[in-house]
């Protein structure tokens, strides 16, 4: 299952069951309806043939070459439960290109620690050693000094100061995956000397390709001008903005909720908006805020989840109750999907005044996460269930192991 997506307390302990916190503005469930199945019975031998022949052969129906495409297209969990069918099948599905081309789920987050100093990682369900070393330690060899920026999906964003500048603030920009340990240097910008923001986007469904946008804007100094790598070509094009002027300066320097959705990047601004520019540079948008935000002093979160892009935002202070949307069309039109009423969901555990913050929400299932000052929680929207996940307040930014080689690698 999911992290929280159902089960006893996955994620850790279980912090308590009480009346639902959320309220869900669209649950009409859809109707399903699954044709019946033939009803033919084989005679006693025949049944027993097939019987061996599955066991022995499970890919007796089917060639070799579309099997292999419909497990490659099967989420890797369910694929790890088919290797126990029967030995065939767990040399089947462990072959390493299947495996690697089965698409994962969310593993965990990488975070700052409160009490420690450097990078960690927490697993979902929240037990065993992380799946990934969170102090990349096959990037030690070339620097010492390295710093997560950003994670997109299996990829991460790192920066590593140049010692060798005669700038100080001058560093250097590399790719990794954790997983496969493969990193990609970035090529220097064309205005050396000064740090602008990066964003890398990459999509585990386009395995073959990620790119990094670079807004070329300085306080006092909005350029309009966006850079973007691409590992295809492993060059910088720069492109002219063609969102309203000033917008790249109105982008929320705190964020961490970009979000890179059907090959283009989200970012949400200042006022309210989300600006969006596809991987070519040729599709620019600008989508205006839900018309019924309870809040307009507060920014704005955006995340992805089972391929609809949602956006967040809780009510003024004291904060009591959070507000969630999910974009309808690119027109503008969001849609209020739950209200969360902090109170409720943590009880006993809340106190007036108390900070809560939602910084993730699940790729595959109805599944938000929220912390405060003590602890880290998940909540299941559907079955209105709360797991405490850490004992530890995160803002975590979300992995999803990508087990391809890193297109474009350098080492």
């Amino acid at each position: 299952m999911p992290p929280g997506g159902g089960g006893e307390g996955e994620h850790g302990s279980t912090a308590q069951d009480h009346p639902p916190a959320t309220v869900h503005l669209d649950d009409e469930a859809l109707p399903h309806s699954t044709p019946p199945l033939p009803a033919i019975v084989p005679a006693a031998s025949q049944e027993k043939r097939q019987r061996h022949e599955q066991e022995h052969h499970p890919a007796a129906s089917l060639p070799e070459g579309p099997l292999v495409e419909i497990l490659a297209r099967v989420p890797y969990r369910s694929l790890c439960r088919f290797k126990c069918v029967s030995k065939p099948w767990l040399a089947l599905c462990s072959s390493p290109d299947i495996r690697k081309r089965s698409p994962q789920t969310l593993s965990g987050f990488f975070y700052k620690g409160s009490s420690t100093s450097g990078l960690h990682f927490h697993n979902l369900p929240g037990t065993g050693p992380p799946l990934v070393d969170p102090s990349l330690s096959f990037l030690r060899e070339s620097s010492k000094d390295i710093y997560v920026d950003q994670v997109c999906g299996g990829l991460l964003l790192c920066i590593c100061p140049n010692s060798d500048s005669i700038e100080e603030e001058e560093s250097d920009y590399f790719v990794c995956n954790p997983a496969t340990e493969e990193w990609t240097v970035l090529p220097p910008l064309v205005s050396p000397g000064q740090e602008f923001a990066y964003y890398v986007g990459f999509d585990a469904a386009v395995p073959s390709r990620f790119v990094v946008f670079v807004h070329m804007s300085i306080p006092g100094n909005d350029s309009g001008k966006v850079a973007i790598y691409s590992s295809e070509t492993g060059q910088w094009s720069y492109v002219q903005s063609k969102w309203a002027p000033g917008t790249i300066g109105d982008l929320d320097p705190c964020t961490d909720t970009c979000v890179f959705h059907n090959g283009t990047m989200h970012w949400p601004t200042i006022y309210n908006s989300v600006v969006t520019v596809d991987s070519e540079g040729k599709v620019w948008r600008e989508i205006k805020s839900p018309d019924d935000l309870p809040n307009n002093s507060d920014c704005i979160s955006i995340g992805q989840s089972q391929g609809r892009l949602y956006a967040w935002q809780r009510d003024g202070i004291p904060g009591t109750q959070l507000y969630m949307w999910v974009l309808e069309d690119y027109t503008g039109k969001w849609t209020l999907t739950h209200i969360v009423n902090f109170s409720e969901l943590f009880g006993r555990h809340y106190h007036k005044g108390d900070y809560y913050e939602m910084f993730a929400i699940h790729p595959d299932c109805n599944v938000i996460f929220l912390t405060d000052e003590k602890m880290t929680v998940s909540y299941n929207l559907d079955n209105h269930k709360l797991d405490i996940i850490f004992a530890e307040p995160i803002f975590g930014l979300p992995y999803i192991p990508s087990l391809v080689e890193l297109p474009s690698v350098g080492h």
